[in-house]
């Protein structure tokens, strides 16, 4: 059984089920240490569009290799996806459970996840025209954020 948190703050007309990411770890055998549970605490307070940089900056009480080990671990659990900047720089967000893709604004650095009708039956359409199987894609739209064009900094 798989614990989820419901995120009522995101924008679509639906809730973001977000998987609990304790009990993530825990399930796959991964003990829940003190120092991870938090690195587990920053990760859901940045949420969207952290670097492990950042998490290593907000937790300096806590190892660097315990930070990055942490955020593989969540990676390879699925409750965290990893994003690439433009310059290259990775960046995670927590995962939805649903399928879905993100947006990164080049400026400020913001992600924000979305789902759309449209691609999804695109998808399964190129799924239908593939005669191997599919492991996974990757779907990102670099953006300026509203925010970023409301003043003007692109």
């Amino acid at each position: 059984m798989v614990s989820i948190m419901i995120d009522y703050s995101m924008t679509s007309q639906q809730p973001a089920v977000r998987p609990n990411l304790a009990a993530a770890l825990e399930d796959r055998g991964f003990r829940i240490t003190r120092p991870r549970q938090r690195v587990i605490g920053a990760i859901e307070e940045q949420g969207e569009g952290f670097t492990a940089e950042s998490l290593c900056d907000a937790l300096q009480d806590v190892g660097r290799a315990t930070v990055y080990r942490t955020i593989r671990h969540l990676l390879e659990v699925g409750s965290l996806c990893k994003l690439i900047m433009p310059d290259g720089t990775p960046k995670y967000s927590l995962a939805r459970v649903e399928h879905h893709h993100h947006t990164m604004c080049i400026n400020c650095g913001t992600v924000s996840e979305f789902r759309d009708s449209t691609i999804e039956r695109a998808l399964r359409s190129i799924e239908r025209e593939i005669p191997d199987e599919i492991v996974g894609h990757r779907m990102e739209f670099y953006v300026v954020c509203a925010a970023c064009s409301t003043h003007g900094s692109r």
